[in-house]
């Protein structure tokens, strides 16, 4: 993610919370803080959430597997999302995301994948508050999750899913702002308006950072 906050909120025409992620960040990681889109009562607030979402009866964060995303298809059904998707739907921004192939030899390729036009994208998201143990202390995150769904012909060429990305015109409906339908945003593939470039091995480690982790290699 790199647009800045200011950027972001006239983007999303929403106000910036005190507390957002350290901007840019070219290396996200499950676990880490991302910027999200929030609406109560048709106020958009840009807020800090825990990337990796934590079912309500997990005692601890790592009494089952990181939920990093959620697929479309299914999510009102899990009982894990089924609460958030009704009522807690947020968007993601990104100016771009990594998706990996692996080589005759089974090494991960990784893929830095972003909007042609250099735009900034906006994932269907959903949010929730957990509360439980941590290192033997009581915390509390606000945790969410990807929505995901059927890759479109273009990207199928990398992976077989991909993140619900929606247009401008949809993030009213996503948010709760207009009404109900918002499932019917779910399971279709986003515009095809992604371009993708191989880039170098660092990224493979959630320790890397800096632009150059989107640098073009050649293959």
């Amino acid at each position: 993610m790199t647009t800045p906050a200011e950027a972001m909120a006239a983007l999303f025409d929403a106000a910036p919370g005190n507390d957002l992620p350290n901007l840019p960040n070219y290396n996200i990681c499950p676990t880490n803080q991302v910027c999200a889109v929030t609406s109560e009562q048709g106020h958009r607030r840009i807020v800090s959430l825990r990337w990796g979402f934590i079912p309500y009866w997990y005692k601890t964060p790592g009494d089952g597997p990181l939920l990093i995303n959620a697929r479309g298809e299914t999510v009102a059904e899990k009982p894990a999302f089924r609460a958030a998707v009704r009522h807690q739907r947020c968007l993601i921004p990104a100016t771009g995301f990594y998706e990996w192939t692996k080589d005759a030899d089974g090494n991960r390729l990784p893929w830095y994948i972003h909007p042609d036009d250099g735009g900034t994208l906006a994932f269907a998201g959903i949010y929730q508050h957990w509360k439980g143990q941590e290192k033997g202390a009581e915390v509390e995150h606000v945790t969410c999750a990807i929505v995901t769904t059927e890759a479109s012909p273009k990207m199928q060429a990398i992976h077989h899913r991909e993140p619900v990305t929606l247009a401008p015109q949809d993030w009213p409906l996503w948010l709760g702002e207009a009404g109900k339908g918002a499932a019917k945003l779910m399971t279709h593939a986003p515009e095809d308006r992604l371009a993708f470039h191989r880039v170098g091995t660092a990224v493979n480690s959630n320790r890397a950072a800096g632009p150059e982790l989107i640098t073009p290699i050649e293959v």
